[in-house]
């Protein structure tokens, strides 16, 4: 059996995400570069992981079948940027809550959104009592330029 068929035999039914895929390095690498870049084209990862876009663009297809990565907002044409789900298997998605967005900023327009995005989010970090029902979220904002 060829690693594409196991994969074939591993992949998830419809609408069911399976997440036992990446188990190789190239797929690590893309992770760990996802996790750190939160988005990424192929042409991006093979740049910074040293191997080719057709080989990145095969094992981000892959994680894409598994349920573990999505393609990202974008304007169309070749490019085909790649963001991790951050999506909990056990719960619907009610809503989108991703947030995603590349930029062509100034430094000084960069530090200002940063301000306003912890300015948004001081009201819930400084509250003592949290309303009923609160879960605990993770919010992961940062501002870096782009590779």
């Amino acid at each position: 059996m060829t690693d594409e068929d196991q994969e074939t035999a591993t992949a998830a039914p419809a609408g069911r995400p399976a997440r036992p895929l990446p188990d190789h390095p190239v797929r690590l690498a893309l992770l760990d570069l996802l996790a750190e870049l939160g988005t990424v084209t192929s042409t991006q990862a093979a740049a910074r992981l040293g191997h080719s876009s057709g080989l990145c663009s095969f094992h981000l297809r892959q994680l894409a079948r598994h349920g573990i990565v999505e393609e990202a907002p974008h304007h169309g044409g070749r490019v085909r940027p790649w963001r991790l789900r951050w999506d909990d298997p056990r719960r619907p998605a009610a809503t989108e809550r991703t947030v995603s967005a590349a930029l062509l900023l100034t430094e000084d327009e960069a530090d200002e959104l940063a301000a306003r995005v912890r300015a948004l989010t001081t009201p819930y970090t400084r509250r003592t009592a949290h309303p009923e029902g609160a879960a605990r979220w993770t919010l992961d904002a940062a501002f870096r330029p782009a590779p």
